[in-house]
């Protein structure tokens, strides 16, 4: 049953071939089967999961259907505040993030008939793109242990792979999202900026943080999208700009699409196996239409600099508290990270700001006359071994960051949607992915490229040695 992916289960539920209490106890069994090795859960809620499925069955069974996830299982990155559920941001603190409200996005699927599982595991403060945390333990990667699960969603990333849960949200600041996904060889989506509210979140960086699904499926994560999206009151960032109905249009051709490869930036210094996972993919969609052509993007290393200028200053003014009456209770790196945002000046933090605008414009001006979305790597190596990228000292720890995440953090600062998904794999089991990027709020053409891609590889038939 865990095989299956969410829309094929919410289907299965809806004309009552499997209850929700069936899907939820096999999530359950294979969390306790799985999870003392992957480590994907912080806090499990097997009996409010059980509790929720049985309720969902009996109004099934009068025939009352909630929506489009009736009875589906998912779990949420432990940043999302879920009423009666603690949220400890990947810190040793239970309750280290409070709200007044239950998360937006968590509240939407709710309403939609999902049952909760549980909070995911994270980086500590989704500060780092590894999937290390010294408070939880390191989330397993599903297909290769003791390598790299993504962070700082790790916990989502794996548990999906794995099939502890039909779907998950994470956040993504700067390829939080897309790197776990990635790294465990699922479908992850950044919507455009604003799409998605973070309201009921903890914040990082209020100029760059996206929230968004990760699931085994193209289909899984346009049905999510529809669901999550939408302006909210509670969220002043959030746009009202139609969420139309992705999940309708994903089948149409992508005949005619243009679709553009970067000559510059994203491929220096991407590992053999990872450019040609990303060159073959571009072949089978020209062969069935797209318009692929090279083509040279502004230099995204200014952009790559403002949004370091903004994460730094905005994260360190929120995690201010911890870092100053707390230190010793948060792992090297994460300290060291937020340290240095006490020393962003004013200037530079508003200078940047405006830059920010400023090279958005000129970036999707120049570059979508050009092209309709673009093809890159997400991630420029395979998962590499955890306990070689940890290693210390701090200073290096933190430059490996930056390189592992180069590819994706351009698009935070850009705002734009991106949708990562696998690309194939390594001659030892490890997954390698590729990233869509589209226009402000089309989320839809990322999302028609990406089905036209799945449809036409047999990576998702595969599932990870667990």
């Amino acid at each position: 049953m865990t095989d299956l992916t969410l829309s094929e289960l919410a289907a299965a539920i809806a004309v009552r071939k499997i209850s929700a209490l069936e899907a939820t106890d096999a999530c359950l069994e294979r969390i306790a089967r799985l999870d003392g090795r992957l480590r994907a859960f912080i806090t499990l809620d097997a009996e409010g999961a059980r509790a929720r499925a049985r309720a969902l069955d009996g109004e099934l069974a009068a025939g009352r259907r909630r929506g489009p996830l009736h009875g589906v299982p998912l779990a949420y990155k432990d940043l999302c505040h879920v009423a009666g559920l603690p949220t400890s941001c990947g810190t040793r603190t239970r309750d280290y993030f409070t709200s007044q409200i239950e998360c937006t996005a968590v509240a939407r699927l709710t309403a939609a008939g999902a049952v909760t599982l549980g909070k995911l595991n994270m980086t500590e403060l989704a500060l780092g793109p590894f999937g290390d945390n010294p408070h939880h333990g390191d989330v397993g990667n599903p297909w290769k242990a003791g390598h790299v699960s993504g962070g700082s969603s790790s916990g989502s990333g794996a548990a999906v792979a794995a099939g502890l849960a039909f779907g998950a949200l994470g956040s993504d600041t700067g390829g939080s999202i897309r790197l776990p996904a990635a790294c465990c060889g699922i479908v992850g989506l950044k919507p455009t900026y604003g799409r998605v509210s973070r309201a009921g979140a903890m914040p990082l960086s209020w100029s760059l943080d996206h929230l968004g699904p990760m699931t085994r499926s193209v289909r899984d994560a346009a049905l999510m999208l529809e669901i999550i999206a939408g302006h909210d009151p509670h969220d002043a960032t959030s746009s009202a700009h139609a969420v139309g109905t992705p999940a309708a249009t994903l089948d149409l051709p992508v005949r005619d699409v243009r679709l553009g490869l970067p000559e510059n930036y994203y491929f220096d210094g991407v590992t053999p196996e990872a450019r040609a996972a990303v060159e073959a993919a571009a072949r089978t969609l020209a062969e069935l239409g797209a318009r692929v052509q090279t083509l040279r993007l502004p230099d995204p290393a200014p952009l790559i600099d403002v949004a370091g200028v903004l994460a730094r200053s905005e994260s360190s003014a929120i995690h201010a508290r911890i870092v100053r009456d707390r230190p010793h209770e948060l792992g090297a790196a994460v300290r060291a990270r937020l340290e240095v945002g006490f020393h962003v000046s004013a200037h530079d933090y508003l200078q940047a700001g405006r830059l920010r605008a400023r090279l958005t414009r000129t970036f999707v001006q120049e570059v979508f006359a050009e092209v309709d979305a673009l093809l890159t790597p997400t991630i420029p190596e395979p998962p590499p071994a955890l306990a070689q990228v940890t290693a210390p000292p701090v200073d290096e720890i933190v430059r490996r960051m930056g390189r592992f995440s180069r590819l994706t953090r351009p698009f935070n600062a850009l705002g734009l949607p991106v949708l990562a998904l696998p690309a194939g794999f390594t001659a030892d089991g490890r997954p390698l992915g590729l990233s869509i990027t589209g226009r402000p709020f089309d989320e839809a053409t990322v999302l028609r490229l990406g089905q036209a891609w799945e449809q036409a590889s047999d990576w998702r038939a595969r599932r990870p040695p667990v």
